[in-house]
């Protein structure tokens, strides 16, 4: 009979990337960067392969992004994406509450991000539901 931990195994967890990483963002002009930086190098193979270009287009469709580019820092556990277009103009053109795009980063850290089980002990933050 399996035991509990191997049938585990090959379980996935759906959770926010916050318990992965953590962010900060600047603005320059119109132009928004926000880097994700992973809590422990484990995560770092996961950011990779799932928070990719088109996964944060696709997370800032609504603000239509010119462009998103990614360039990764791995001796960092790292990344760095810049957005395009992304600030309504930039503060000095736009209406936009967060005109700075400061708070872009929350955003992002919500992303849903699939996690292997096994390393549902290492995650930040709450257990997931």
């Amino acid at each position: 009979m399996p035991s509990a931990r191997s049938a585990d195994a090959g379980a996935e967890l759906l959770v926010p990337l916050h318990r992965l990483a953590h962010g900060r963002t600047g603005d320059k002009g119109n132009r928004s960067n926000i880097s994700v930086i992973a809590w422990r190098p484990e995560f770092w193979p996961l950011l990779v392969e799932q928070v990719t270009e088109a996964a944060v287009a696709a997370c800032f469709a609504h603000r239509q992004p010119r462009r998103v580019t990614r360039h990764l820092l791995p001796k960092l556990q790292a990344m760095n994406f810049v957005l395009d277009e992304v600030l309504d103009g930039g503060v000095n053109d736009a209406l936009n509450l967060d005109s700075h795009g400061k708070a872009l980063s929350y955003l992002l850290l919500d992303l849903p991000v699939r996690v292997p089980a096994s390393l549902r002990p290492q995650l930040a933050g709450p257990p997931p539901d």
